[in-house]
């Protein structure tokens, strides 16, 4: 399956489609192309933007049945897309929603991340937005 997003005006991905890789695919090289074409076609909406995501990528890394790949070419546009996500052209990438204020966007894995890295000690942590630190989770 391929697999596209579909993006408004605001640049907020509204909703994620799933295609037959055949539509996509001419002697035998996948084209981004042909699936914006078919979509626009198929929903007679030229005005729409569709990017293809990739359903196996989180964090700029590609998976393979929940194991990091050893192919990172496959890693594509940062993350699969999502309801909410927001697409950034200039870097080609889809960004999940900022789950903080306080939170920043790093780049480098198109991902938020707490002013304060999360401890690393087995525990379940979760983020207290109002004091600013992480909490250890009782749940």
């Amino acid at each position: 399956m391929a697999y596209f997003a579909k993006i408004d005006e605001n640049s907020k991905v509204i909703e994620v489609i799933h295609i037959n890789n055949e539509v996509i695919t001419l002697n035998g090289e996948e084209l981004e192309s042909l699936g914006q074409e078919f979509l626009k076609k198929l929903y007679n909406d030229n005005d729409v933007i569709y990017k293809k995501t990739s359903y196996n990528t989180i964090g700029k890394k590609h998976y393979t049945n929940g194991i990091l790949s050893q192919d990172q070419s496959k890693s594509f546009r940062g993350n699969y897309a999502g309801i909410g996500y927001t697409y950034d052209n200039l870097n080609d990438i889809f960004i999940p929603p900022k789950p903080y204020p306080s939170w920043n966007l790093n780049l480098e894995n198109a991902q938020w991340e707490a002013p304060i890295p999360c401890p690393k000690d087995g525990n379940n942590y979760k983020w207290s937005e109002i004091d600013q630190i992480w909490i250890l989770s009782t749940y």
